[in-house]
């Protein structure tokens, strides 16, 4: 089971030579905050997504588990589940575009 804290932002750096992670500390550094009331970054928003996405997935383990107890409904067992796969999918289909941006990145002619 993943936790939160092993989720951490996906950062490309671009590079001739590919990919690599960079850390929250290095992004910040590479792309300078925005001005304005909030200074979230890309960075940040994926973090987020990804702790969301864990609490979700626990949440749909937890009331599974407690369904098969019997103390949980079949309907917060089902919600919580569909909530779940809903965060998974959108997970993979942010992976999906960032791969397919990355990929068309690499085959830019410099």
């Amino acid at each position: 089971m993943t936790t939160g804290q092993e989720i951490t932002a996906l950062n490309l750096d671009v590079t001739n030579s590919g990919a690599r992670g960079v850390s929250t500390d290095q992004a910040s550094q590479i792309l300078p905050p925005q001005s304005g009331a909030e200074t979230s970054s890309f960075a940040d928003a994926l973090r987020d997504t990804g702790s969301q996405m864990v609490t979700s997935i626990q949440k749909a383990e937890g009331a599974s588990i407690a369904g098969l107890k019997g103390e949980a409904s079949h309907y917060e067992v089902a919600s919580s589940v569909m909530e779940a796969e809903q965060s998974l999918r959108m997970a993979v289909a942010i992976r999906d575009r960032m791969v397919q941006a990355f990929l068309e990145i690499s085959r830019m002619q410099i």
